[in-house]
């Protein structure tokens, strides 16, 4: 297996530091407020990594954080009149809600940065010991940029550089302008906690590299995150963890693509931001999913109403070629199954994965007649590899009326209809059986009409 190394800036192949075992730390969310778009993308990418990992028979421990302390946190409670506890508990309620309906794992661990203010401490404490941190007059603690000789190598940046078109804060209490906050005083009536320069609440950095070394070890095997990360908040992972140490933090970098909309970048003041349960409301989850699996997970993503309906519509295509076939095992000859690693190996390659997919359900609509033995073997392989992506883990059935459930019309009133067709049809009344069909394939509901009686189901529309 061979995976993209944000640091190196090429492929490698993956040598966990224990074999057989790959530890992960996946940078999480920050609980003011729902998840948005770009949060679904980096929840599914790094599941499906999971999954695949897991799948090759690696024994993978995945840690993603959770930052309940943070500047944000504190100007949204005091702005909902709520409790801190209180907003961050509801927030990392609907996250799960919001992961658990677009199919996306737990990880094995999901510690919060309040649970972990000893090692916080203890770790700014090193940092001032080797001369990498300082304490300021303020209370605050800062990190000396400088200090660090390899600091920009994420990012391929030189301190010179950063320095010259830096947007940094301007404080009288910093050594540099590059330096940056690990422990910050509290201001008063603020959430805060002892330290030994006194009350106050951690930066934001330090938390993950306290949080993934506490979990994880001081060296692991892969860190990811959003495509907004790399920097500040990995490369000072990096400078804060591995000051600390004397040891490599991690051995592979992985970042998402970021989710455009309309081509454009995702931002409130656009006014084209949505978070995950708005899109929920209206478009079928499984659907957002496809979406979101089907770009390479180091690309960048449009979503739109057209890359939607094509979601849809490749859906549809699978699991139409599962409508009606038994699942069977039987010898599919691996071909499938080998395409399927060869591309998921190679850096997670989901697009390629797909074609697999798609592969497989056109041999499957040309042997659902001739061959229905085989065909029903391939709809059983169909199904476990689209499985190892979080796909097609609903009947054809459930998938397909699913999508009607904000139709104008109840389940109900569409079997009346297919009646009031029958009958028509049973009277020769072709006229009136032809005039019910067109009403609901006006809607997207599509008739099939066999020996057994008439199915339907909901396809999208064009869009």
């Amino acid at each position: 297996m061979e995976i993209y190394n944000t640091l190196t800036r090429r492929k490698a192949k993956l040598d966990p530091i224990e074999p057989g075992k790959v530890r992960m730390y996946v940078c999480g969310m920050t609980v003011y407020d729902y998840c948005h778009l770009g949060h679904a993308r980096v929840m599914v990418a790094f599941d499906v990594i999971t999954r695949w990992l897991r799948q090759t028979g690696l024994d993978v421990t995945y840690v993603r954080n959770i930052t309940d302390i943070d500047d944000k946190i504190l100007r949204r409670a005091e702005e909902n009149g709520e409790s801190i506890s209180a907003l961050t508990e509801r927030m990392i309620a609907a996250m799960h809600e919001d992961e658990a309906r677009l199919g996306v794992l737990r990880p094995d661990a999901e510690p919060r940065a309040t649970g972990h203010i000893p090692e916080i401490v203890a770790m700014i404490e090193r940092l001032i010991e080797g001369g990498y941190a300082y304490a300021a007059a303020n209370g605050d603690v800062y990190y000396r940029v400088r200090r660090f000789a390899d600091y920009g190598k994420l990012n391929n940046r030189n301190l010179d550089d950063m320095r010259a078109g830096a947007r940094v804060d301007v404080d009288e209490h910093k050594e540099d302008p590059l330096d940056f906050v690990l422990w910050k005083a509290a201001k008063p009536g603020e959430a805060s906690w002892s330290s030994p320069w006194g009350e106050g609440r951690p930066g934001w950095h330090i938390e993950c590299s306290a949080m993934s070394t506490c979990c994880l070890g001081e060296t692991f095997d892969i860190h990811g995150g959003g495509p907004d990360l790399t920097f500040p908040h990995h490369e000072n992972e990096i400078a804060q963890s591995e000051a600390a140490t004397g040891k490599p933090y991690v051995n592979v970098w992985m970042h998402a693509g970021a989710v455009r909309v309309n081509q454009e970048k995702m931002s409130k003041s656009l006014g084209n931001f949505f978070t995950i349960r708005e899109v929920l409301e209206v478009h079928d989850p499984e659907v957002v999913r496809y979406l979101l699996v089907a770009s390479h997970y180091r690309s960048p993503i449009n979503y739109a109403p057209e890359s939607l309906s094509d979601a849809r519509k490749s859906l549809e295509r699978f699991y139409h070629a599962l409508d009606g076939v038994e699942p069977a095992h039987g010898d599919v000859k691996g071909i499938y199954a080998e395409r399927f690693s060869a591309a998921m190996s190679d850096d997670f390659n989901t697009p390629e994965a797909l074609s697999v997919l798609f592969d497989l359900a056109r041999e499957i609509n040309r042997l659902r007649d001739a061959e229905p033995a085989h065909a029903s073997a391939l709809g059983q392989e169909l199904k476990r590899l689209a499985n190892l992506l979080g796909l097609l883990e609903r009947s054809p059935a459930e998938f397909f009326k699913a999508g009607a459930a904000e139709l104008p019309l109840s389940e109900a009133e569409i079997e009346s209809r297919i009646e009031a067709r029958a009958t028509a049809k049973s009277h020769r009344d072709f006229a009136e059986a032809d005039r019910i069909r067109d009403e609901l394939a006006a809607l997207g509901i599509v008739l099939k009409d066999s020996r057994e009686g008439t199915r339907w189901s909901f396809e999208a529309p064009p869009a």
